[in-house]
Formats: structure tokens, sequence, C-alpha cells
């Protein structure tokens, strides 16, 4: 055994060791903070992706409201172009209207030859492509002048609807009928622009009228698209159906005034709305807009599909791979997690391997140094006691000696197996603190705790019954040394440790295989700090 007067020097440079560890220890703890909660770490990341990923469908679906935004700006400017156009070509022929009414049965006029008198009551604009015919009615509702022809052709319209409503009707403001059939040659279908003539005493004199065909208004709406399951159409107040692209002549005349969608055109101006249609089933956004000075309604209604087509195509593809990076995202902070645990499980048993004995499994002297640090604050802090346990192998040299290195080692290995029997604490420290010298700390134990524990031990150790020639009694045998203290403001372990220490020499010399106690009271420990202190100072 080395000299026992020596290990108050080794004990003092143990704890300036301690003291040294610890600082670095705290500065590890913060920076390893995160690295020692790597779950922390694959909840955020998983967060992160989430919220990425969040942002990204609140981003696709803003784009969604966007392309129906959009629709309704296009929609709303189509429906005012087409407006625009119909509302000045009704114009113009009202204007025609308005001068075939006035020269039909001017005195001056009447008196013209025939072909003058044409040319006077129709002007230019009445000769438009899309116009079927221009006539001037009697009051029976027989032509008497023809825009194209010298001779008015043989038309009744007695019948129709245009000259049944002014003949009843003193208004002469202009009429629009509703469409029809003509009777003119080749004119296909048609609707008229027709006002009342009167004469001088108000009496009913006739009717004149234009003819316009359903061609006019579709080729305006040809220049329009709509996709290719939209819609657009003119319909009239009332529900008649003028002209539909895509174009089918069942539409023509046709009532839609029982189809729900019709409801909110029929009682507003204006507006914008989407409904699914009641013919084909097919869901559009339907924007409308009254023609001014005209029964009509303009209505442009592009499918909702055609319009979303662009926006889910994008969104397939962005969604998409904003999942397939996101999951990857979360995959990969997890398999980061995975590796965090990992190393820290390898830092952990390498930390451990570090602090144990490799021959017996108790702590090594660097472990005990970091651990009864905490063990004496502890204790200073809620008032309690603590007490130290040096153990050595009596005459364990010889037994080396006798036995062989390989035995001694068993008999270590032994010995240790007795101090983890005999301690029982969670928080109690054992370690080898050097050759056959081991070293117990107890926290919250009192010095008769400390006896009974340290008797235990001893007894435990010779009732293995190790042969021992050279021992005290033929078997192996420990000396144990114990010391208490109640921990004071500005103490230190060193000198709990050094009193053990002492304790284990005095048992020694009183033969060995006994427990020697010493208990410091508590002005005896700081007073003992404050003079090793003192010395230190002096030195």
């Amino acid at each position: 055994m080395k000299g026992i007067h020596s290990r108050p020097r080794r004990i003092s440079g143990a704890v300036g060791t301690l003291i040294a560890a610890q600082r670095g220890n705290r500065l590890a703890g913060v920076a390893n903070y995160l690295y020692a909660r790597p779950g922390l770490v694959g909840i955020t990341g998983t967060v992160v992706a989430l919220a990425m990923m969040g942002l990204s469908l609140v981003t696709l679906y803003n784009g969604r409201t966007d392309a129906l935004a959009h629709s309704r700006e296009t929609s709303e400017n189509l429906v005012g172009v087409i407006s625009n156009d119909v509302a000045r070509n009704m114009e113009v022929y009202d204007l025609s209207l308005q001068a075939m009414v006035d020269g039909a049965f001017a005195q001056g006029v009447k008196a013209l030859p025939p072909l003058v008198r044409r040319q006077v009551v129709f002007d230019r604009a009445t000769h438009a492509g899309y116009l079927s015919g221009a006539f001037v009615f009697n009051p029976d509702g027989q032509a008497v002048l023809d825009r194209d022809s010298d001779v008015a052709r043989s038309l009744n319209a007695s019948d129709r609807e245009f000259f049944i409503h002014h003949k009843n009707d003193p208004s002469t403001a202009t009429f629009i009928s509703h469409p029809f059939q003509s009777r003119v040659q080749n004119a296909g279908p048609t609707i008229t622009m027709s006002r009342r003539i009167d004469r001088a005493d108000g009496s009913f004199a006739g009717v004149a009228s234009i003819g316009l065909r359903i061609e006019l208004f579709r080729s305006l709406l040809d220049r329009v698209s709509t996709g290719e399951h939209g819609s657009t159409f003119i319909v009239r107040r009332d529900g008649t159906m003028v002209v539909r692209k895509p174009y089918s002549p069942k539409d023509i005349g046709a009532s839609i005034a029982w189809s729900p969608t019709f409801g909110v055109m029929a009682s507003h101006d204006h507006g914008t709305y989407a409904a699914r249609a009641a013919v084909d089933g097919v869901r559009r956004i339907y924007t409308f807009a009254r023609i001014p000075n005209t029964p009509f309604i303009a209505v442009v209604a592009p499918a909702e599909e055609d319009v979303l087509a662009p926006w889910r195509r994008r969104t397939l593809v962005v969604g998409g791979l904003t999942l397939l990076f996101g999951l990857t995202f979360i995959g990969l902070a997890w398999a980061l997690v995975g590796m965090m645990r990992q190393h820290v499980a390898t830092q952990m048993e390498l930390a451990r391997l570090a602090g144990t004995d490799g021959l017996t499994g108790l702590l090594n002297r660097r472990a005990f140094d970091l651990r009864v640090g905490d063990a004496w604050a502890h204790a200073r802090r809620e008032r309690l006691p603590l007490s130290a346990l040096f153990v050595d192998i009596d005459f364990f040299k010889l037994f080396n000696d006798a036995y062989g290195h390989a035995v001694g080692d068993d008999a270590l290995v032994a010995v240790s197996d007795c101090i983890e029997a005999s301690i029982r604490k969670p928080g109690d420290i054992a370690a080898r603190y050097g050759g056959e010298e081991f070293v117990v700390v107890l926290p919250a134990t009192g010095s008769d705790g400390a006896l009974a524990i340290a008797e235990r031990l001893r007894e435990r150790v010779a009732a293995a019954g190790i042969a021992h020639e050279a021992g005290v009694v033929e078997v192996l045998t420990v000396s144990i040394g114990c010391a208490t203290a109640f921990p004071a403001e500005g103490s230190d372990i060193v000198e709990l440790l050094a009193a053990a220490d002492r304790a284990l020499y005095q048992a020694k010399s009183a033969g060995r295989n006994r427990v020697t106690v010493v208990e410091l009271p508590f002005d005896e420990v700081r007073s003992s700090t404050d003079s090793n202190t003192d010395s230190s100072a002096h030195a």
C-alpha cells in the first residue's frame, strides 16, 4: 500500500481537477442542450415542413381564387363588348326606322317616282348584310313599300307579333319582337324592329319594320371564346333565347324562364354568380348585363372546369412537389433524430466506459471527482449529512505475491461486488480509488448509518471466504475509515475525504479488519476549510 500520509495532497489535486471539469461541463451542457434532445429537432423539422406545406397550400388556394376573379373580370369585359355592339347596331337601325316613319306617307314623298321614293324612305343602313328586309305596311298589314323592290312584294304581316302590338298600342316607341321564322326567302330566323306610323289625327296608319337575321347576333358571339364547356348567349328578359353559343337552331325562341339559373338575371340589371346549368349539368360562372334600350340580356358563362383547369394542373405539379419535398424533409429530420439518438447513445456509452473502472465496473477516479462535488453541494444546500468511506484490502500486496495478479484481480472484483451489494440508495457513490483502494460517498447518511453500511461491507467481504494465508484471519479482509460531516457554506469536500482517509489509517494501525469512524461537526468543517485556504494563500 502507498503512503497514507501523501493522500491529502492527492485528494486536493483531485478536487482541483473536479472544479475545472465542472466549469467545462457547464459550458458543454449549454452547447449540447438541443443535441441532447433529438426529439425536439424532429418535432421542429416536422413543424417547419408542415408550415411550409401549409403556406404552399394557402398560396395554391389563393391561386384558385385569383383564377376565378380573373375569369369574372374577363367575362365582365366580354359582356360589355357584346352589349355595346348590340346596342350600337340597334341604335343605327332605330335611326333608319325613324327615317322610314317620317318619309313613308309624307305628302311630298308620296308624289315621287317609285325608285326615288324608295331611295328616300330606305337609307343605306337598311341595306346592311344581316338585314333580311325593310318594309312599310298599311293598316291592313299589307306591304306597301319594300326596300328591295319598286313594287312591294306580296307580304302580309297582320298576324305577326310586331304588327298586332303596334295596332293595339298607340305608343310610337320602337318594338323588338321575339325570334320567328321569316317569310322572306332565305332570311332564316329573324327578329323585327318596328315603329308605329300614325296619321295626322293620330289614327293607325301602318307599321315600319326592319328584319334582323339572327346571324347578326351569332356573328357577335362567335368572336367570344368561353372554353370547351363554356357558353355565351343573348336572351330576352322574359327568358326567350335569341341566340346561343355553342349554336343550335333548336335554342332560338326556346324559353329558359323555368331554369333556376335565369332567376337572378331576371331580377337584376347585372351581376355574376356560379350555378349548375339545368340543361347539361355543367357548373358555370354566369356574368350578365342588360343591354340598354333593348329587351335583351347579354350573358357570358365559362365553365368552372375550364377556368380552373390551368390552376388544377399547376396545383397538381406544385402541390405534388411540395408534398414530396415536405415529406422528404420530415423523413430527413427524423432520420437525423435517429442518428442523433444513436450518437447520443454512443456518447453515453463512451462516457460510461470512460467513467468506469475496466476491472471492477465501479466508477473510476475521474467520474468520482465529477460526482462528489454535486453530492457535497446538494448536502450543503439541503443541510443534510454526508458520509465517506475509504476501503482498503488488508495485505493485498502479499496476496498478489502469494496467489498471482490474476487471482488478485478476481479478489478486487469480489470486493467491488460486496461494495455494490452493501449500498442501497440510488444516490450512493462507489468508486475504485486506485490499486486496492475503494471510496464510497453516502449522501443524506449520518455517522450511525455510515457505520452500519461499513460493518455490513466488512462482514460481507470476510464472509466471502477468499483464502489469504498472510491475512489477519487467513481470509481476505478489508479495513474501512468512515467520516461524516454537515457541509457548511464555503466548505469543501476535501476535508471530509481527508478525515475518512485518517480514519482508515487508524483502522490499519489498530490491527486491520475493522471500521473506524470520525464525525466532523459543522463548525470544524468550516474552520478547517478556512485554515486550508489561508495555508494555500501563504504558500
